[in-house]
C-alpha cells in the first residue's frame, strides 16, 4: 500500500473513532456509489425528539500543512461529487429524514500522530 492510501486509512480510522466519541453511530466506512465512494455514513440524533439525521463525512487528511491544508482539497468539484453520492445513498436506502454533508480534515504530524483534527458541520448547504 503506497504511504498516500496509508495516510488516508489512518485519516478514516481516527475520523471514525473521533465521530463515535462525538456520539455519532457509523453506519457505513468506504461506501461505494455509482459516482464514487463515501468516506463515512454516520447517524447522529439531535432535536428534543431524538430525530436521527444522516450525516455523510468527507475525510481530507495530510501530512504537515506546507503544500496546503486539507480544507483547500474540498473545492466545488469534490463537494458536488460528496453529494451526487449522498443522493444516491438516501435513494437505494429509501432514506426519507434529514442528511447533511460534513468534512473532517486532519493534519498528521511527520509520526504519524495527529497535530490537528477539524470537523466542519454541514458544509454544504441545500
Amino acid at each position: 500500500m503506497s504511504q498516500h492510501n496509508e495516510v488516508g486509512k489512518l485519516g478514516e480510522d481516527l475520523a471514525r473513532k473521533y465521530l463515535e466519541k462525538e456520539g455519532y453511530k457509523i453506519l457505513e466506512q468506504n461506501y461505494k456509489t455509482k459516482y464514487a465512494e463515501i468516506d463515512l455514513v454516520a447517524e447522529k440524533s439531535s432535536g428534543i425528539f431524538g430525530q436521527k439525521k444522516l450525516v455523510f463525512v468527507e475525510v481530507r487528511t495530510k501530512v504537515g500543512e506546507n503544500f496546503g491544508s486539507p480544507e483547500d482539497t474540498l473545492n466545488k468539484r469534490k463537494l458536488w461529487k460528496v453529494m451526487k453520492n449522498s443522493l444516491s445513498y438516501t435513494a437505494f436506502k429509501k432514506w426519507q429524514g434529514a442528511c447533511q454533508i460534513d468534512a473532517v480534515c486532519i493534519v498528521l504530524k511527520p509520526d504519524l500522530s495527529v497535530s490537528r483534527l477539524t470537523h466542519h458541520e454541514n458544509v454544504v448547504a441545500g
